[in-house]
């Protein structure tokens, strides 16, 4: 597979611009005070399906040729990306089958069988995740559709920083999120080319920092048993985002449960949007002091928005 490059991302956004929301870039007064910098908040929890994740899924389903399509698509997924891969194909015309663990939120669960997503439940585990996709696409002969590991899908991702940096000039930091890798790395790429010297960091939960101890060690080291209520980042960062976050990523602070969900209510209470637990682990970063912001002007990206209210994240 060959690497993904800025003109990539451009071509992602001409194949997709018409079928993704551009999403709002929003700001707050009290944020600003509360951060000692001002903030740019990316809303990605705005995005068809409710994150990031639709512009992966998109890019990699219109990429496909007739003939790929013809079967379908298969991916595994614990949410977003499993939602945004049966809407892709749902424009397409085509079937998703997906790999879910049954440990999957019910919000999640009910947005992938709304857009007829056909699940395939399997346990709680990134083995039993892809042996469950591996049986699908044998059985079926569905095209696999990576939920982060994929030139398309990173390409589709570093469309929402493409927006981002066209819409806010000057941006001295940008911080995102990390799980698998998809939307750091496809950030990475966009903000590197077009804008040299810009600090990019990621958030990462404290439960799940793989991501982080293969930054600091050189070598990917895998959590075997990641806990957290960001969900949605609970995959071990992949072979292809791996060094692209090596080479370029400025680094990747983690944060604590407790300090996520603080992150979400303040976002709510302050700024009236919802948004998940992944989708606040960046701004949790900088309120938490672990990314240095003060007197810069920063690009945050609110990856997703599909949280159950009265759970457990926002109950805290």
């Amino acid at each position: 597979m060959s690497e993904v490059v800025l003109e990539d991302i451009r071509g992602a956004h001409a194949r997709i611009r018409e079928r993704i929301h551009f999403t709002p870039v929003l700001t707050s007064t009290r944020i600003n005070e509360l951060s000692g910098a001002l903030l740019f908040f990316k809303c990605e929890n705005f995005q068809k399906t409710g994150s990031f994740k639709a512009r992966g899924a998109a890019n990699a389903v219109f990429s496909l040729t007739d003939a790929e399509a013809a079967r379908g698509v298969a991916t595994h997924s614990s949410g977003n990306h499993a939602a945004a891969l049966a809407w892709a194909a749902g424009l397409r015309g085509i079937p998703a089958f997906i790999a879910m663990p049954r440990t999957v939120s019910r919000v999640k669960l009910a947005s992938v069988e709304r857009l007829g997503g056909r699940v395939v439940f399997c346990d709680p585990t990134h083995k039993a995740r892809e042996e469950a996709a591996e049986k699908i696409v044998r059985e079926t002969g569905a095209a696999f559709i990576h939920p982060f590991d994929d030139p398309r899908v990173i390409a589709g991702q570093g469309t929402a920083a493409l927006e981002l940096l066209g819409d806010v000039l000057d941006l001295d930091v940008v911080v995102c999120p990390i799980g698998g890798g998809g939307l750091l790395a496809g950030t990475l790429i966009v903000a590197k080319a077009l804008r040299p010297g810009i600090m990019v960091f990621a958030g990462e939960p404290e439960g799940a920092a793989d991501a982080s101890l293969s930054f600091s060690s050189g070598v990917r080291r895998p959590v075997e048993h990641p806990v957290s209520i960001a969900d949605g980042l609970l995959a071990f960062v992949g072979d292809l985002t791996f060094p692209v976050i090596q080479r370029h990523a400025d680094g990747i602070a983690t944060v604590s449960d407790d300090a996520i969900a603080a992150a979400m209510r303040q976002i709510w209470d302050i700024m009236k949007i919802a948004v998940e637990p992944s989708g606040a682990v960046a701004y949790a970063a900088i309120a938490e002091g672990k990314v240095a912001v003060a007197g810069r002007r920063v690009g945050v990206i609110l990856s997703g928005g599909n949280v159950e209210f009265g759970g457990p994240a926002v109950a805290k």
